[in-house]
């Protein structure tokens, strides 16, 4: 017979007092109480430790040394158990890379998305970069009307400078006789004119012909060989009888006009986390922590040379070795005053001053009546301290060095974290990184719209992913975080939008037959979103699931099938069941969280408040810093003491 309950005999962990519990499966089962009073003790603890422990021990030993195995809780046996999932607030990601985006998967349909269906645009503002396989080539060429005359042309050079008389040779030894040069034709034995400062394009004229039927054949073989000599690109220029033109084709992802070509679209190229696809400035993170200006030089009212920048100066006020004479050099070299105070310095000297000077400067070093002149280079504050950063082994230096270092937005990548080519490829006039920046709700809205806007070939390959999108960004907006963006770095998230997060990607993983266990989920969340989460978890329910929450809050104890009640106290007061059964039941009993959840019990809003206390002037920080600063009063003489006591 199926096992309709899990039983707990004689839990001891932590304060729980020896107790035997039989809970519902397949329930939505929330288990409340006093804080300290043994809640997640039994739901942590006592349940999901043995339920991993059993699941692990079942699997062969090879398989065991790659899992963390907890130890058997303090328990005499639990019956009724399966494989156990935790949900709890520490089960936030620590790592950088984490976002929203990757930890729901979200992030891995995008990157499928727009390496099947994006297009790629030149950064230079040519428009879209369209390859063509060489089949659509030759049927778009084939289209021309009857009696146009067609020029089939291998573009070599495009639009760079030099005489290029080996290419003209090399084209002659190839077997061809015709070249246009900058719109000219020419034959391969003319004296060509080409300015070596000027830019120049050259195209071989691999074939001349005129359409008509039965030239398909010869027609294919020259585009077929213009794309060989081109290295994927051929123009076919036509003049019939529409008018004059010319078409620009590329079997691989190029700019027609620029050059400007792109690798192969595949998925890596759209992931921060490999080097096919990360920023290479920032390595994918978004950020940079460098040397920041407004923290090297703290107060500008004070002279660089009397100690403005920070790490220059001892505790004691005293400049470092001989920056000050160095930087009077700087001055002399840069054309200001290093004597002056650094706010009525101008940016292109602060500029100097911070990330260095191209030429040599002369420091000038006395010692009484003593000159020595030394001439040197000026590599910049931030320069220097990166060189002793990156140098020393002393923890100690870099923990003095980072306090003058702040985190940043990548200047390259502008935080978006992905290469250039990878942020140009556009869906709908989105990049993923624009996707990615938006809120759930507006990402989803995006989703619902973006169907239409495909063309019949693009919505074949993305219908999948586009519906894996769509359901994964449903589960986000349920459990009421339709405010967060998939950007969103994990490690920012609060342990309640953590938590939240992974019950929506649970629900989207569809198991059945799990035991999940959640620690306090409406921690953090609006109480408008309550019936949200509420949803979430009575939909996990209905997969199949048992359930099982420990919460404070109302509504989450009203909607629950089983509720149970720790208690009476904390700590070693608690550790007891003092009321469990259906709502209806639990309310009618005499408990604590039963008296207050039915209203029998109630704390009353005060009529009155405690007008505030008037701030003591005393308790002023400025003033008491001055206290803390005063020095001691002196200690009277020891023959002076003796007297005052007589």
């Amino acid at each position: 017979m199926a096992q309709d309950k899990i039983v707990v005999v004689g839990a001891r962990e932590n304060n729980l007092k020896n107790i035997t519990i039989e809970i519902p499966r397949d329930k939505l089962v929330v288990i409340t109480g006093l804080s300290g009073s043994g809640k997640s003790s039994l739901a942590f603890d006592t349940i999901y430790a043995e339920g991993q422990r059993r699941y692990v021990e079942s699997l062969s030993a090879y398989a065991r040394q790659f899992l963390g195995q907890m130890d058997k809780p303090d328990v005499d046996h639990v019956e009724g158990l399966s494989p156990a999932i935790s949900i709890d607030q520490k089960s936030a990601s620590k790592n950088p890379r984490s976002t929203v985006g990757t930890v729901t998967e979200i992030y891995d349909y995008l990157r499928i998305l727009f390496a099947r269906v994006g297009t790629p645009m030149c950064p230079n503002g040519h428009g879209p970069i369209v390859r063509q396989s060489t089949d659509q080539i030759i049927e778009a060429a084939e289209k021309l009307p009857e009696g146009t005359k067609i020029q089939v042309l291998a573009p070599l050079v495009r639009g760079r400078k030099g005489e290029y008389k080996s290419v003209i040779q090399d084209v002659a030894k190839a077997g061809y006789v015709r070249v246009r040069v900058d719109g000219e034709i020419y034959e391969v034995t003319d004296d060509i004119p080409m300015d070596r400062y000027k830019q120049h394009t050259i195209e071989v004229v691999v074939d001349r012909l005129v359409q008509k039927a039965g030239i398909e054949r010869r027609l294919a073989d020259s585009i077929e060989n213009a794309l060989k000599m081109g290295k994927g690109m051929v123009s076919i220029a036509h003049d019939g009888p529409e008018g004059q033109g010319e078409m620009l084709f590329s079997e691989a992802y190029a700019c027609a006009d620029c050059g400007f070509s792109m690798p192969e679209l595949e998925p890596r190229m759209f992931s921060f986390n490999s080097p096919y696809g990360a920023c290479p400035e920032c390595s994918g993170l978004g950020t940079k922590t460098e040397f920041d200006p407004d923290l090297l030089i703290p107060d500008p009212r004070i002279p660089l040379r009397a100690g403005a920048i920070a790490p220059f100066v001892y505790k004691s006020g005293e400049t470092k070795d001989w920056w000050p004479e160095l930087l009077d050099g700087l001055g002399r070299a840069a054309g200001f005053d290093a004597s002056r105070p650094v706010r009525e310095l101008s940016p292109i000297d602060l500029q100097a001053v911070m990330n260095g000077w191209p030429e040599p400067i002369t420091v000038i070093l006395r010692a009484g009546s003593r000159e020595r002149k030394i001439n040197t280079t000026w590599e910049g504050v931030i320069n220097h301290l990166r060189k002793k950063y990156d140098g020393t082994e002393s923890e100690w230096v870099k923990q003095d060095l980072e306090q003058y270092m702040s985190t940043k937005p990548c200047p390259e990548c502008g935080g978006r974290r992905l290469k250039p080519e990878a942020l140009m490829v556009l869906i709908d006039g989105k990049g993923i990184s624009d996707v990615t920046a938006m809120p759930v709700d507006q990402a989803t809205q995006f989703f619902e719209e973006l169907p239409p806007r495909l063309n019949q070939r693009q919505m074949t390959i993305a219908e999948r992913a586009v519906k894996e999108i769509q359901e994964r960004l449903s589960f986000l907006l349920n459990v009421g975080l339709g405010y967060l963006t998939l950007d969103r770095n994990a490690r920012t998230l609060s342990g309640g939008e953590a938590q939240r997060i992974r019950l929506a990607t649970q629900i989207g993983s569809g198991l059945m037959g799990c035991l999940y266990i959640l620690d306090e989920p409406s921690i953090g969340l609006h109480q408008r979103d309550n019936r949200k989460l509420i949803d979430t978890l009575v939909r996990l329910r209905e997969l199949g699931n048992t359930v099982l929450v420990v919460e404070h809050d109302e509504e989450t104890m009203l909607a629950a099938d089983w509720l149970i009640d720790l208690g009476p106290g904390a700590g070693e007061h608690g550790g007891e069941v003092v009321n469990q059964g259906p709502v209806e039941e639990f309310l009618k009993r005499d408990s604590p969280t039963a008296k207050f959840l039915s209203g029998r019990e109630k704390i009353e809003i005060p009529a009155e408040r405690r007008p505030p206390r008037a701030p003591n002037p005393l308790e002023s920080p400025t003033l008491a810093a001055v206290q803390v600063e005063a020095p001691p009063a002196p200690k009277p003489k020891r023959g002076r003491a003796k007297a005052a006591a007589k």
